[in-house]
């Protein structure tokens, strides 16, 4: 996607096979580009939210297996070191099923080669591969879910589609394109007449600060709405679609992704609002029937949600929102049930969430 006209990738190697990432914790107002050395600055990129989104993290992890096999080398016992390093990631970020896909993938590769020098080579190649699908899969999201615009687009005889997302599925949380917003890139680059309601995604308001900054990028219509807003929106008939996006996904069809998306999905079955999630299948984990009981759900600090981040005089600084004798509780993600979802927008199609539907698309 594009950045002030230039492209540019959430993570990438350079000419000297460097690790770069865009560090998302100062955008919207500061764009920077930070590289990573070691297994240790990925772990933090990825605790710190430096990078965010299930995709994206899962990326980010595989190339912290790749410079952990780099370290690795020089280590007396080098598998117990790799062993190591594999908890030292997944223990970052406990939902995004992405994370342990994309470790358990390397260290399984890399733990049957013969040499330290193939290893490295395995994950090397193991990580580039993974980049790489990550951006193709995003864009077949795109290519099955702009159907589902273009459909309502044609049933409005042309009017604006309004389409209501949360939080950040854009392609900030992947390598290119999203999955949220895979389809309204597509549908946008088509011609198709679309407006986009972004949640301000409380508490670190991925949606006003990421989605939107890459939606204006793109010149994409959009508007920044507080996160309750959109139950009021959808009584009056101003949203079209509901699109978002998941870091897990059971077998079943229950989607977690970033609290509120369930108060999301309530709203939009009590108002006959078609309420979908876009998702690669690296999202899914085959080995979880029930979200409400067997997704993790991570608790991060209060102080997101008792203080807030932004510009003020031209610097960045936090703020105090809360008295200083309150307490917060900070929950990252809910589970939305697989009943209130409409459909899931994959790279193989769309289809409904269920058990049988999933599987039979992913046979």
């Amino acid at each position: 996607m594009e950045i002030a006209g230039q492209s540019y990738h959430t993570i990438w190697l350079d000419e000297n096979d460097e690790i770069n990432i865009i560090d998302q914790r100062w955008l919207p107002h500061e764009f920077r580009i930070v590289k990573l050395h070691s297994v240790n600055d990925v772990a933090r990129s990825i605790r710190e939210m430096w990078v965010r989104g299930a995709p994206l993290i899962g990326v980010t992890a595989a190339f912290g297996m790749y410079l952990a096999t780099v370290e690795a080398k020089d280590k007396t016992n080098s598998a117990l070191y790799l062993q190591e390093c594999s908890q030292q990631l997944l223990a970052t970020r406990p939902t995004a099923v992405n994370l342990q896909w994309a470790v358990h993938q390397q260290l399984h590769a890399i733990l049957q080669a013969d040499s330290p020098q193939e290893r490295t080579k395995i994950a090397y190649d193991i990580a580039r591969r993974i980049r790489q699908d990550d951006m193709n899969v995003c864009r077949q999201i795109g290519e099955h879910g702009i159907k589902l615009i273009e459909d309502i687009s044609a049933r409005k005889q042309g009017a604006t589609v309004n389409i209501l997302t949360h939080c950040n599925a854009g392609w900030l949380a992947c390598v290119d394109w999203g999955t949220a917003t895979s389809p309204i890139y597509q549908a946008h680059n088509k011609g198709i007449d679309l407006h986009v309601w972004v949640d301000e995604t409380r508490p670190r308001n991925q949606g006003a600060r990421l989605t939107a900054w890459e939606l204006a990028q793109h010149g994409i219509p959009h508007t920044i709405i507080v996160d309750n807003v959109g139950g009021h929106l959808m009584q009056h008939g101003k949203v079209d679609i509901c699109i978002v996006g998941t870091d897990r996904t059971t077998r079943t069809g229950d989607v977690a992704n970033k609290i509120g998306t369930y108060l999301k999905a309530l709203a939009a079955k009590d108002n006959d609002v078609p309420f979908y999630v876009a998702l690669p299948s690296s999202t899914i984990d085959w080995e979880i029937g029930d979200g409400l009981k067997e997704i993790p759900i991570e608790e991060r600090g209060d102080e997101e949600v008792l203080s807030i981040y932004g510009l003020h005089e031209g610097e960045i600084k936090q703020v105090r929102l809360a008295p200083q004798e309150s307490k917060g509780l900070n929950y990252g993600f809910d589970v939305t049930p697989a009943r209130l979802v409409t459909g899931l927008i994959t790279e193989r199609g769309i289809c409904n969430a269920n058990e049988r539907d999933i599987k039979n698309l992913f046979s």
